[in-house]
């Protein structure tokens, strides 16, 4: 009877879950080998930018979940 309840099957449920995913995937890939978000860290002799909040390292890598979402629709 639990057939009956999920008519469709998971490749459909997939499909509309999968441009999310891909932009997530790609929001990683962008922090991780860029330190998106994160601000400058301070070495010896050098003084960058104050680092952020948690707050607007939160805001920043919604923004680039949101951009990475837009390059995904639009390649489709």
């Amino acid at each position: 009877m639990s057939e009956e309840i999920n008519s469709r099957p998971p490749e459909d449920k997939r499909a509309g879950a999968s441009n999310n995913e891909v932009a997530l995937e790609m929001m990683k890939f962008i922090t991780v080998t860029t330190g998106y978000g994160k601000g400058a860290t301070s070495a010896a002799g050098f003084s960058g930018k104050a680092q952020k909040t948690p707050e607007e390292y939160a805001d920043a890598l919604l923004q680039l979940f949101e951009k990475c979402r837009e390059t995904v629709a639009k390649g489709q």
